[in-house]
């Protein structure tokens, strides 16, 4: 089974942009909002997909499974795009998202939600 780390992702992401560079927004914080804007209407298209056909399609159905799994392709290219923009390494991502994953292993979803009602 193929598997791709956060380093590939972000290297196949620069020679994609390194490839279309003169037509697209340079690599420059600055562009990093409006790569968030376009991820954001990817995840807008993956839900389109889900609201439209459903899980259960997504799941038995391999034309709405396949369209689905490239939405989500194009939500992580977007990610990427961000990350390179903002000059996130995938060892500085990584660390934190081990963080985070940490915190949320000890933390009480419920009595969070609870928290938010009072």
């Amino acid at each position: 089974m193929k598997d791709i780390s956060m380093t590939e992702m972000l290297e196949m992401q620069m020679d994609l942009w390194k490839k279309n560079s003169e037509t697209w927004e340079e690599m420059a914080p600055e562009q990093a909002r409006n790569m968030m804007l376009w991820m954001i209407e990817e995840i807008g298209e993956a839900i389109a997909i889900i609201k439209k056909k459903g899980e259960h399609e997504i799941m038995v159905n391999p034309k709405v499974r396949e369209r689905f799994i490239e939405e989500m392709v194009d939500v992580m290219m977007y990610f990427s795009a961000v990350l390179l923009r903002l000059n996130i390494s995938s060892e500085e991502f990584a660390s934190k998202y081990e963080e985070k994953q940490s915190f949320n292993m000890n933390r009480n979803f419920q009595q969070g939600y609870d928290n938010l009602i009072k």
